[in-house]
């Protein structure tokens, strides 16, 4: 069964296959376990990866995000993204400007944007972004590097900028309530499903509480 492909617009679920917690023969499976939990996008990540082999991960990936019409989102790979036609790109804040990514991706490409504070989500929305990270919200394993910037301008992003905002950085279970009591409509999970002993149960369970509890507008 050939499901819809899913808008970025409507995603509230936002998925990550990350090389730093899956190893490269996981990848099928970890794919087909989070797009049966039910994420609404995913994205490959794959740091310090030689290109070739994202390429060949991403072809892998894409049979199985496209049988449950999940978008497959290029980590920082422009050129990747292009040859292998994935419904979007992503790049972080050292990484190319949206508008030479979109040159390189076409029209048909979504592309999404890291940001880390308030002024740098007004930026990436004038760029024309499709799509951002806000985050990390917490200290979190995936960026040890970023200082988190907690919660207390999530509700303020949302006023300020009109495209999606997917809060990212130690989302979990746990913490759920309290980033959705802060302002977010839609997240970005990592190491929770990742790790979790059943992926997709971790996800199903997470995506029906996000859905109850924060309604989009």
């Amino acid at each position: 069964m050939q499901w819809l492909m899913k808008r970025i617009q409507d995603a509230r679920l936002y998925g990550i296959v990350d090389l730093g917690y899956v190893e490269p023969g996981n990848v099928w499976r970890m794919t087909q376990e989070l797009c049966e939990g039910g994420v609404d996008v995913l994205q490959l990540r794959a740091k310090k990866i030689v290109k070739s082999e994202v390429e060949r991960l991403a072809r892998l990936m894409l049979p199985v995000t496209r049988e449950h019409g999940v978008p497959l989102v290029i980590n920082d790979h422009i050129d990747v993204a292009a040859a292998v036609g994935s419904e979007g790109v992503h790049v972080g804040q050292d990484d190319d400007a949206v508008a030479k990514a979109r040159a390189v991706v076409g029209s048909s490409c979504f592309v999404g944007k890291s940001t880390h504070s308030l002024d740098q989500a007004e930026k990436a929305h004038d760029e024309g972004a499709d799509y951002i990270g806000f985050g990390p919200l917490y200290a979190t394993g995936t960026k040890p590097d970023y200082v988190p910037i907690g919660l207390q301008d999530v509700a303020e992003v949302h006023r300020r900028v009109w495209l999606p905002v997917f809060c990212i950085g130690g989302v979990n279970a746990t913490r759920l309530d309290e980033i959705l009591a802060a302002g977010a409509k839609r997240v970005v999970v990592v190491s929770s499903f990742l790790l979790a002993a059943d992926v997709s149960g971790e996800v199903r369970g997470l995506k029906e509480r996000l859905i109850t509890s924060s309604p989009l507008a």
